[in-house]
């Protein structure tokens, strides 16, 4: 695996853990304005002074959110797969598209996410971490080399991409389903995964609205 990475996914990795380190410094003051919260009414927080916070959903944290993370083991894992997917996306999108695409996918991330919690789940916390733009970049490898072979840590034994892609997603959608490992996004994870879809679809001209420029992908 090369080492010497395209601009946009250097500098995204060196922006996480930037802001990771940054939250070492801060606190929760971070999570408590950049984090996604659900959307609706504020909930009001008493402070260690006595002093009330509003906190809920702005506008901005649709994309603040997933350049946070809750504990290193959290933005190790996110990175590591940044690092080792990343790269090759982009030179296959180039560096403008590629921007695009991880965009796409957070925030399409962060939409699902709001959408369970709202009207499935329920409940007040912080959605935060990079893994919905990282699903869409895993989603991403495996319709763009859809036979490289990859392994999972547990069953380590070669398999197309296209294949632990779909299993991985399948696991996603068994998990957020039945409720299974609680406290994370599974949703939000499918969510990029679809943005990620849908904007690879565009791009190779598969709606009726097509793009100025077919990608060759």
């Amino acid at each position: 695996m090369p080492f010497d990475l395209p601009p946009v996914t250097r500098n995204l990795l060196i922006a996480n853990v930037a802001i990771f380190l940054l939250q070492q410094v801060l606190g929760d003051v971070l999570i408590v304005h950049f984090a996604l919260w659900p959307w609706g009414p504020d909930q009001v927080q008493p402070l260690p002074s006595g002093e009330l916070l509003s906190i809920g959903f702005r506008p901005w944290q649709l994309v603040t959110y997933a350049f946070m993370h809750g504990n290193t083991l959290h933005l190790f894992s996110n990175m590591l797969a940044l690092f080792m997917f990343g790269g090759p996306i982009e030179r296959a999108f180039g560096a403008r598209n590629f921007t695009l695409y991880y965009f796409v996918c957070l925030l399409v991330a962060a939409l699902a996410q709001l959408v369970v919690v709202n009207w499935f789940t329920g409940g007040f916390y912080p959605t935060l971490g990079a893994s919905g733009a990282i699903f869409g970049i895993l989603l991403a490898f495996g319709m763009l080399f859809p036979y490289e072979k990859m392994m999972l840590i547990f069953l380590p034994i070669p398999i197309s991409a296209w294949i632990f892609v779909t299993l991985y997603a399948l696991a996603e959608l068994y998990m957020g389903v039945t409720g299974t490992q609680a406290g994370i996004a599974h949703f939000a994870h499918l969510g990029g995964m679809l943005g990620g879809f849908l904007l690879i679809q565009y791009w190779r001209g598969k709606f009726p609205i097509k793009p100025r420029r077919r990608l060759q992908l």
